[in-house]
């Protein structure tokens, strides 16, 4: 696994190294030992798949209160997602920063986003289907959000398809940010 670091303080672009031979490839996507030596959290809870039937589609911003703040490693396994991390730790170097990476089938990158980030996408092709390695389990009392449009972040979103995003109510109208 190769690991690039973005403009979000512990958050990685996660390269596959690929073994290609006349079958295809193999590539771990998964290594404990080598997420801890970038200092990430390797503990895993929970493993969700999120499958999204149309281009457009637009998840989140989600993220989990402490105690249950979650780093997760995210991945699309089929179909293309624009991927996005913005951080909301306050004693954070790149608090309130964002950066997103396009995740695809085909080029087999992951986005690990530490806890304390808010995590969004939106999709780019039809019947995209997404896996998350998540460090803790799901607390409904603690789940929330941030509004994906929110000016306090300023994310630059990819163009809407015509008739706009396909959303959740909930990830429409969370409040704004409060600093």
């Amino acid at each position: 696994m190769i690991f690039h670091a973005t403009p979000v303080d512990g958050a990685y672009v996660v390269e596959q190294r690929r073994h290609a031979d006349e079958r295809g490839f193999f590539a771990r996507t998964w290594a404990a030992e080598e997420l801890a030596e970038h200092g990430l959290d390797t503990r895993v809870a929970h493993m969700n798949t999120s499958f999204n039937a149309s281009a457009g589609t637009l998840r989140g911003l989600h993220l989990q209160a402490p105690p249950h703040a979650e780093a997760k490693l995210v991945r699309a396994t089929r179909g293309a997602i624009w991927d996005v991390a913005v951080d909301l730790r306050r004693d954070s170097p790149s608090y309130l920063r964002w950066h997103a990476v396009d995740l695809d089938a085909d080029n087999g990158l992951g986005y690990f986003i530490p806890a304390g980030c808010a995590h969004g996408f939106v999709t780019l092709a039809e019947a995209s289907e997404v896996l998350y390695v998540m460090s803790e389990a799901y607390a409904p009392d603690a789940a929330g959000g941030v509004r994906w449009d929110d000016p306090a972040f300023g994310i630059e979103w990819p163009e809407p398809p015509p008739g706009g995003w396909i959303m959740a109510e909930r990830d429409r109208t969370w409040p704004d940010f409060a600093r």
